[in-house]
């Protein structure tokens, strides 16, 4: 072949090539791992709802004009589908549509991500919320407003009581409108700091996302940090007896490597996925098949089989992830009962 000829062909190689891998980069981020990205680093612990998704899930027709009502029924609709054990918002939702124009009525997504300095709750927005009509709200509510647009408004419990039945976490506020983002905390400190990663000043929790994508698009999740799930979802919140079954099933299982980050999320079909990471690649075959029989048998602090909760659909392992698929027996609330613990299929 003509050396020109040659050159080409790598031309064409390369360009397909590096297509293939943007292609594949951005298949990679989901709602929820950007929404990840966002949060500030040291994050232990999040809580997802896409309240788009949940609002499908349920058929709701709610949207900005609806009564705070209407609003609460619609988030006791999906909370009786297991749709809203995620979310800090549930009991501020009319509230929420009445005093501040945004709600789960209207909200994209929601993400509380929590740490040992600090809680921020996340929201993204829409065409369906109009940012300076939310900010002439707060003003007229008594929060403060910031110098600069994108900067924090704060409040305060003095305020927030004199508002109605909102949660604490709402009570400082940060409107981002070129990123189409929500911010609130209970700490304004902690919510400039939470700004400057939103704004991209600063590093966020890419750890966590990075394991979270592969939950894909779920309509709710949790996602945990290795030490957190070690911790929370550890045998060592039952009781004696319980933590005694629980050693001779692992053992019998092959015994298990600790994780160094778990999630589990309710995915639109109605499956839930749980993904366990293990520090060594080399070590998640073999805790796929240890967890997945600990997944299909006896669920000592729980209370009966996990057979009695769900079905094991699938086990795999790829790289440093287990990934379990799970579907829940009729009127099971597997979501909201597995991501606490003790959990014996994510002990460490």
């Amino acid at each position: 072949m003509p050396r020109r000829a040659v050159l080409a062909l790598v031309a064409v190689l390369v360009v397909v090539v590096g297509g293939l891998v943007v292609w594949r980069s951005s298949q990679s981020t989901t709602a929820l791992s950007h929404a990840l990205e966002l949060a500030p680093a040291g994050t232990s612990r999040s809580s997802w709802t896409d309240w788009e998704g949940v609002r499908r899930e349920v058929g709701a027709e709610v949207d900005a004009s609806s009564s705070a009502d209407d609003v609460d029924a619609f988030v006791a609709d999906a909370f009786g589908a297991d749709l809203t054990s995620m979310s800090a918002l549930g009991t501020s939702a009319g509230t929420m549509q009445e005093e501040l124009g945004l709600s789960p009525a209207t909200i994209s997504w929601e993400l509380l991500a929590q740490s040992g300095d600090g809680a921020v709750e996340l929201m993204g927005v829409g065409d369906d919320v109009d940012l300076d009509d939310v900010a002439d709200r707060l003003d007229g509510l008594g929060w403060t407003r910031p110098d600069d647009d994108d900067d924090v408004w704060v409040g305060g419990t003095t305020v927030l009581a004199s508002v109605g039945a909102l949660t604490p976490e709402l009570q400082h506020f940060a409107l981002l409108r070129d990123r189409g983002i929500v911010m609130a905390s209970d700490q304004a400190a902690f919510l400039e700091q939470a700004v400057e990663v939103a704004k991209g000043d600063a590093d966020g929790a890419g750890d966590l996302a990075g394991l979270a994508a592969g939950l894909e698009d779920p309509v709710a999740a949790a996602v945990y940090s290795g030490d957190y799930a070690c911790e929370h979802l550890a045998m060592a919140q039952a009781d004696d007896d319980a933590q005694a079954e629980a050693d001779q099933l692992v053992a019998a299982a092959g015994g298990v490597h600790p994780l160094t980050g778990f999630a589990m999320g309710l995915l639109p079909d109605g499956d839930v996925r749980a993904l366990l990471q293990v520090e060594d690649s080399d070590d998640a075959p073999d805790d796929a098949d240890a967890r997945a029989g600990l997944a299909s048998g006896p669920a000592p602090g729980q209370g009966g089989d996990f057979a009695d909760r769900f079905s094991l659909e699938d086990a795999s392992a790829e790289g440093r992830v287990v990934t379990l698929d799970l579907r829940p027996r009729e009127g099971e609330y597997v979501l909201s009962d597995l991501t606490s613990g003790p959990v014996l299929f994510a002990t460490c």
